[in-house]
């Protein structure tokens, strides 16, 4: 799932003992042997994954996750897919156009390929059982092994508020519950989540050893994406007004890849760790162009800044016209876009409530 881009170092609790050290080789392999599991047997799968409806989606989403759960749902896989709303309030007091954020989230969902039929669209909030996880959840895990937690400790650093809420402090619990109330048993990630997904192994399995198997120990699935940085050369992200959206025309696009930060070199080169900037929209054009950046760098050679963005703008307009017609012609139906929303939270609730059910019975009616 996505993260929450989150923190406020301050307010932080210091942490008891080391923070857990995760070996990302052995998640690698197994990764490896994950893809090769899907292709034999993708009904064997559930994939729990989604986002928060902060603002609008954009590129550096459509190459790092959306782009990746069309595939797995292409591939046969059951794919959730939440939009979290309840954790939009993780690092913000209030949530601000939630309904507009989330009905443009599902537009763009639908329109790079997400099918209704095949996957389910439904938001955090329209599931009460869901939630009704987090309490039995909260009693597997200790406050030191949240405070731990690097991934969370990276959030606070980074937060918006003056205090941390226990819905931050909490985040990765609240996560578990998201991934197993539908019994999901693979999650793709990035490495910096790994932290995250031990705190749902972990509460998966101490729930299994002190009242029964109920749920799977669901496995990470490693993204392979590659960072795309925003216009001003860091990461990219809806909060900080550096990307690029998926539901941007073709002239804006065009305007913000023109603000784009480069360098004084004249001669265009991917080299990621020299030069950022130019290597992330070399990237960028090859990721749309599917060819080797190093080979994108060469053809555009001394053209400059200039004839690298020309590039780059062309290379993005061309590879999301059909998406952004496909977002246009469901835009003008939002009875049906809503109505997506409202089947994906039925499937959603159904599959909360039997689990809810199995928790009452394996802890005996406490919940």
């Amino acid at each position: 799932m996505s993260t929450v881009n989150t923190a406020a170092a301050a307010a932080a609790a210091p942490a008891t003992g080391p923070a857990p050290v995760i070996d990302v080789d052995p998640a690698r392999h197994r990764s490896a042997e994950l893809e090769r599991q899907i292709l034999r047997a993708p009904e064997r799968f559930r994939v729990m994954t989604g986002d928060r409806p902060t603002g609008p989606l954009h590129l550096g989403h459509y190459f790092g996750t959306l782009h990746n759960r069309v595939r797995l749902q292409d591939l046969g896989v059951d794919v959730f897919v939440i939009i979290a709303d309840y954790q939009v309030l993780t690092d913000r007091d209030v949530a601000d156009r939630l309904t507009e954020h989330m009905e443009a989230m599902v537009l763009d969902y639908l329109a790079v390929g997400i099918d209704p039929e095949r996957s389910t669209i439904f938001h955090h909030s329209a599931v009460p059982a869901l939630n009704q996880l987090m309490l039995p959840f909260l009693s597997l895990v200790s406050v030191a092994e949240l405070n731990r937690n690097p991934t969370v400790k990276d959030e606070i650093a980074h937060s918006r508020q003056s205090s941390v809420s226990g819905l931050m402090f909490t985040y990765p619990v609240h996560q578990a519950a998201d991934i197993l109330f539908c019994k999901g048993n693979l999650v793709p990630v990035g490495r910096d989540q790994l932290p995250h997904l031990e705190v749902t192994r972990t509460v998966a399995r101490r729930f299994n050893e002190r009242y029964g198997e109920v749920f799977p120990e669901p496995d990470a699935l490693l993204s392979a994406a590659p960072l795309l940085l925003g216009t001003d050369g860091t990461k990219m992200s809806k909060s900080r007004g550096n990307s690029i959206p998926l539901a941007a025309t073709a002239d804006e696009t065009a305007r913000l890849i023109r603000s784009a930060t480069t360098d004084a070199d004249r001669c265009i080169t991917y080299d990621p760790e020299a030069r950022p900037g130019v290597s992330s929209l070399v990237l960028l054009a090859a990721l749309c162009l599917d060819r080797d950046p190093h080979a994108v760098a060469e053809e555009i050679g001394d053209g400059g800044a200039a004839a690298l963005k020309r590039t780059v703008t062309e290379a993005v307009n061309d590879r999301m016209a059909p998406v952004r017609a496909r977002r246009a012609e469901l835009a003008r139906d939002m009875r049906y876009v809503r109505a997506v929303l409202r089947a994906g939270n039925v499937r959603a609730n159904e599959a909360a409530e039997a689990t809810l059910e199995e928790v009452r019975k394996a802890m005996h009616g406490v919940v």
